[in-house]
């Protein structure tokens, strides 16, 4: 089946695997809702670069992610601007490492807001068109993380799994209805995100980055290597595909082997 026509929204998509996810989409034919932080001008350029190249309508709003009613707005706008919400990828997420008894309670509060109840403001807004219109997909951006845990990331972690729970019941309660929802569980990608972490501990440690990188990754991963970005925007084209349709409540994990041991 094509995505041809189709319009998705991708929250967190003006870096990292959101924008790898929002480029996959414009590729494939679909009308694109990027959002997320980053200078303005900036974002612009990125939003007119990616409909150029693809022939697609790219759209941006900069909604705070932790705060329902703008959350709202933003589904509300996607609507407006580009006739729907056929495909929602939640994706928007931030990090903190710090052990409990030393981890704030304004990060664990954000994190939750941002990588967990998100979702559920998200989905709540743009399921019942969905539903109406008989087709839908719903693809949460979860992480290894929310299959198994890491010390000093219990917001992280807790976050992520929350969201493959969210996941299982609306996959439960899409049933029937032409709407799927399922997760994508990246194991170290190459991302903003994982490389600040790697600055740091390359700087704590005394190495480079490439050797912080390599001995990070081997602590978790078999295969000792990164996923791209792009290989998890594949998936999510993947779970958008009619090839899924069947699928519900899943949770695919590209992780090098992490979660096979």
């Amino acid at each position: 089946m094509s995505l041809e026509g189709k319009a998705a929204l991708v929250t967190g998509s003006t870096s990292g695997i959101g924008l790898a996810v929002a480029q996959a989409f414009a590729a494939e034919g679909c009308s694109v809702m990027l959002n997320g932080l980053g200078d303005r001008d900036a974002i612009d350029a990125l939003r007119d670069g990616i409909a150029r190249k693809a022939g697609a309508k790219v759209a941006y709003n900069a909604a705070d992610m932790s705060k329902p009613a703008e959350i709202a707005d933003l589904v509300a706008d996607t609507q407006a601007k580009l006739g729907g919400v056929d495909i929602l990828v939640n994706n928007a997420g931030i990090q903190h490492v710090a052990r409990v008894e030393n981890f704030p309670p304004d990060r664990w509060d954000a994190i939750i807001a941002i990588n967990l109840s998100a979702s559920f403001h998200t989905i709540r807004a743009a399921l019942p068109a969905m539903k109406q219109r008989g087709w839908g997909r719903i693809i949460n951006i979860a992480s290894t993380h929310g299959l198994v845990a890491s010390s000093h990331k219990v917001a992280y972690v807790a976050a992520k799994h929350g969201l493959i729970g969210l996941t299982k019941v609306m996959g439960i309660e899409c049933a029937d209805t032409g709407v799927t929802c399922n997760a994508i569980c990246p194991g170290f990608v190459s991302t903003p995100l994982a490389l600040a972490q790697i600055e740091v501990r390359a700087k704590a440690d005394k190495l480079s980055v490439e050797e912080a990188s390599r001995l990070l990754i081997a602590e978790k991963q078999p295969q000792v290597q990164f996923t791209t970005a792009e290989q998890i925007a594949g998936l999510a084209i993947f779970l958008a595909s009619d090839t899924a349709s069947n699928m519900q409540g899943t949770a695919l994990v590209s992780d090098g082997g992490w979660t096979a041991q």
